[in-house]
């Protein structure tokens, strides 16, 4: 009796109900100011993104009426399907049990509630979607005539909608959103309004979609905190070094460059997930390049101006505080393909300070770039170029959408339930604030790279892109390289990373480490997560690399670390101590430019 009292709906609290409702509205009224202010600013890019994606669609009904037979076919095969639905259905209303027409693939979180699967409607619910779902999978997929990235384009854009269109989005066919509206007498919903308001009041009208519980994180607090000083400062970089952990350190220090796309304390998150912290504690002499977040001050800054004042000044550094005339580099994802091609631009000019190479989840042939291609032709790069221009960069929101947009179910609609529908808080999750910390791009600088390297791949080709009056040739490089890929990286598929090594001219060595872009890279040994690959075969094809390679347990770190090891320099050196007379300490890291951004307006 006591159970079932205690699913009663609990009344509303008038009191509470009339406070919400007029936070509600205030926040309404401010938002809705801001955002039609930008809207008037915005609304030619927003009409051309529309007309694109309507010139899209009429090419893809051109081509199925085209061929009315395929389209026919498919169309008999969902109604047997649907109609063999309904008759499970019946004979389960009648207390008989029957084989599942259709079913979520495997590690789909939307249907895990046990009223998925339980409960005739919405188990009617559900295999009536996903049939819906594989009916119109089938029928973009196999139509004929679409060159290959119009129907890249067409598919990833279906996709989009049929996850939008997921029943468990909605409140009225999501059992979790129903049983919690009962419980919580409709609080939940109105929370979850709340919740809406508070993420378009934040993104200045635009819908930002809050990922973890921000109060939780403060960079310098439990983020980014290995201990460090600010050594070194221009317009685009704060260079970071860290306190020695060991009384002796490798000869030859480390350097770290990271993406720009992202603030660098990926590479130094939380204290058990610090990369940095365990580079130090390697023996390592570690340098980090902290990237500025630019604004319109900035829009000027090219690619060239990335390599020079980026990577290059920072070397020079290094150099003067260690005393030492040879270091090693890292290079993660956009920081790799920078790293790629300084090396090739400083043997261009005769300097020979590095001695071995690192690039984690990097692009260097963009052949294959994954989803991300489906953003990159003349038309949306054209467009984007415009958007750029109104304010001299593109504001990182945007590419923050980009990005999560290929992870859809996961990084939008996962919390659109958990925030609006069930009016819950986010956990507390380091990376996803992190992921949160978005950045702004130069326009110039984004324009290049997209154009000359996604768009038109010239980075692989000898002399195909020109930086600071040197052709970039990437068979020039002939230090040591280690090349790190991730299994499910949708952002550096390694079905394109395994092609960096076969570039270069010197040694190099291929390890796939499990999990995506970010777990798979940020994964310390003591985690004992995920596993790796290594084979010392330097073939593109992934299924004959994958089938002759070694599997290992645990972190790739561990591989890494001997490798890093090996390029050390010989003989050890006592520690170094931070900075030079010449190069003071500025202040203590993580530095202030990692605190410019979204996150960080109140401050």
């Amino acid at each position: 009796m006591s159970e079932q009292s205690a699913k009663q709906p609990t009344p509303p609290d008038y009191v509470e109900l009339t406070r919400t409702l007029q936070e509600i509205t205030a926040k309404s009224q401010e938002i809705v100011t801001d955002f039609l202010n930008q809207e008037q600013a915005a609304h030619h890019v927003s009409v051309e993104d529309a007309t694109q994606m309507a010139q899209l669609f009429q090419q893809l009904s051109a081509r199925m009426m085209a061929d009315p037979t395929r389209l026919v076919e498919a169309q008999m095969a969902f109604w047997t399907n649907y109609m063999t639905l309904m008759q499970n259905m019946t004979l389960r209303f009648w207390g008989l049990q029957a084989e599942p027409v259709a079913r979520p693939a495997p590690g789909d979180r939307r249907f895990k509630h046990e009223h998925w699967e339980e409960h005739p409607v919405f188990d009617f619910i559900k295999q009536s979607y996903l049939l819906t779902s594989d009916y119109l999978h089938s029928v973009v997929s196999e139509v004929e005539g679409l060159d290959e990235k119009t129907k890249k384009k067409v598919d990833f854009y279906t996709r989009a909608f049929i996850d939008a269109m997921a029943p468990s989005n909605f409140a009225a066919t999501n059992p979790e959103v129903l049983e919690k509206t009962a419980e919580t007498g409709g609080q939940n919903l109105l929370q979850g309004l709340n919740n809406l308001l508070d993420d378009l009041k934040r993104g200045r009208g635009r819908l930002d979609i809050k990922m973890t519980d921000y109060d939780a994180f403060e960079v310098g607090h439990n983020l980014a905190t290995t201990p460090g000083k600010v050594v070194y400062q221009n317009d685009l970089i704060q260079l970071i070094q860290y306190q020695p952990a060991t009384e002796q350190v490798h000869k030859r220090p480390l350097l770290l460059v990271p993406a720009w796309i992202n603030k660098y304390y990926i590479m130094d998150l939380s204290q058990d997930k610090s990369m940095v912290r365990w580079l130090v504690e390697q023996g390592h002499t570690v340098f980090i390049i902290s990237w500025r977040n630019p604004d319109e001050s900035l829009a000027e800054k090219r690619f060239e101006d990335y390599m020079l004042e980026g990577p290059i000044e920072a070397m020079d550094v290094v150099e003067q505080i260690t005393g030492s005339n040879e270091m090693n580099v890292v290079g993660y994802c956009l920081g790799g393909t920078l790293t790629a091609c300084t090396l090739s631009y400083l043997k261009a000019k005769g300097d020979q300070r590095v001695k071995s190479a690192t690039f984690l989840t990097c692009l260097l042939d963009f052949e294959f770039p994954g989803e991300l291609e489906v953003f990159i032709d003349d038309d949306q790069l054209e467009a984007l170029e415009r958007r750029m221009g109104l304010k001299g960069y593109l504001d990182g929101r945007q590419m923050s959408t980009t990005f999560n947009m290929l992870r859809a179910n996961d990084l939008i609609w996962s919390f659109f339930v958990n925030n609006y529908l069930k009016g819950d808080e986010p956990f507390p999750f380091d990376l996803l604030y992190w992921n949160s910390d978005s950045t702004n791009m130069p326009a110039k600088m984004h324009s290049f790279y997209l154009r000359n390297m996604y768009q038109r791949n010239l980075l692989k080709e000898p002399g195909g892109i020109e930086l600071a009056g040197e052709l970039i040739d990437l068979g020039r490089i002939d230090v040591p390289a280690y090349f790190m890929s991730a299994k499910e990286d949708h952002i550096a598929p390694w079905q394109s990373t395994i092609r960096g090594p076969r570039l270069l001219s010197g040694p190099t060595k291929y390890v796939l480490g499990g999990s995506g872009h970010i777990a798979g890279v940020i994964n310390p040994p003591h985690k004992n997560k995920y596993g790796y690959w290594t084979n010392t075969d330097k073939t593109e094809n992934q299924e004959q690399w994958l089938a002759g390679a070694t599997a290992h347990e645990g972190s790739w770190w561990n591989d890494w670390g001997l490798w890093l090891a090996e390029q050390g320099g010989g003989e050890q050196v006592p520690a170094r101590k931070i900075g030079s007379r010449k190069y003071k300490a500025l202040e203590e890291a993580p530095g202030s430019y990692v605190r410019a951004g979204v996150l960080y307006q109140g401050e």
